[in-house]
């Protein structure tokens, strides 16, 4: 039995090096290379791929579920950069970084972000409701299974055919439905708890928190069209430039997660999955294009929680899944 104990300890002294080695090995792999970015640290050390692919929550699109196709009279003085946050500097929502937390709910956090940035933009700032990720990645039944994955075009629909209530971030005592699930350490220096297992989905609630004054049916808020924008830069730039962020997937590959500054390209490593975000912009940096993008990690994560990413090539998918919706006039 001692024997037997003795083994048991140094296989989990292996395999506890073995999760504290992958992100350390891709870091200086991806830095000697001199690629277009910088890799670092942004998980504690125990993290394992198991559980960043657990934060990967984009499933495939059924086919009957597809979005009609936006198509634009291409803006012929589309500029070589572009930052949603300057463009609309009043709408603090498009600077703002949430975070998903222990849930597959990227597909949610992807929709609701780019939808409350587009209330504000389309009302001139003179409406700034908060849409809830909570109510979403909980209540949508056709959307998939919350945080174990989702699609990011039902998203798009439930808001245009249900409506979403408002709701700000983990702890936050905002809107109608703030998001239940903790926001979570996903950097080695952070100042959360370190983030676990993926945790099961908020039971729908169709009732507001307490402290709200107002109903839940009277706080929907319902989007006056859904469509996907053609995979063509060009395309997806005059959306931006015109209606405001959009919503886009891509394929997570284990380098990505170790992103810190740069443009990223897949460099190294497996595929962990499909993952949603926010794109409010693009540029050139070195030579290189990309699109600015907001992910749902916490500011902690990679350059303030926001990313660049290749432009024009299509780069893992990022300009071929490009979701958006227009709220009603104000």
């Amino acid at each position: 039995m001692k024997l037997f104990l003795v083994c048991l300890a140094a296989l989990a002294v292996v395999s506890s090096a073995k999760i504290q080695t992958w992100q350390r090995d891709m870091i200086v792999k991806i830095n000697r290379l001199q690629t277009s970015w910088k890799a670092g640290y942004n998980y504690p050390l125990n993290t394992t791929l198991d559980h960043l692919r657990g934060l990967m929550g984009v499933l495939p699109t059924p086919e009957g579920m597809k979005l009609p196709l936006m198509v634009h009279e291409i803006n012929k003085d589309l500029p070589k950069d572009f930052d949603a946050r300057k463009q609309w500097p009043n709408c603090k929502s498009i600077q703002e970084v949430r975070d998903q937390g222990s849930c597959g709910s990227c597909w949610a956090f992807g929709a609701v972000e780019a939808m409350t940035d587009r209330y504000c933009i389309h009302s001139n700032g003179t409406l700034n409701p908060h849409i809830s990720a909570e109510d979403l990645t909980s209540c949508c039944t056709s959307c998939g299974n919350g945080c174990e994955g989702g699609y990011p075009m039902a998203a798009w629909d439930f808001w245009k055919s249900e409506g979403i209530v408002t709701g700000g971030q983990y702890n936050s005592n905002e809107g109608c439905q703030p998001y239940e699930i903790p926001a979570c350490d996903h950097h080695v220096v952070g100042k959360l708890k370190p983030c676990g297992e993926t945790l099961p989905t908020p039971k729908c609630k169709k009732t507001c928190e307490a402290s709200y004054k107002g109903s839940y049916e009277d706080d929907k808020h319902k989007g006056a069209s859904a469509y996907s924008v053609r995979s063509d830069v060009d395309q997806i730039q005059t959306e931006i430039m015109t209606n405001g962020p959009v919503e886009a997937a891509f394929t997570v590959y284990a380098d990505f997660p170790t992103y810190k500054s740069g443009v990223y390209q897949h460099t190294s490593g497996e595929a962990l999955g499909g993952h949603a975000i926010r794109i409010l912009g693009w540029g050139t940096e070195d030579g290189t294009p990309y699109w600015l993008v907001a992910n749902s990690w916490n500011p902690d994560w990679g350059n303030k929680g926001f990313f660049k990413i290749l432009r024009g090539k299509d780069e893992c998918g990022i300009e071929s899944q490009i979701v958006a919706g227009m709220p009603p006039k104000a």
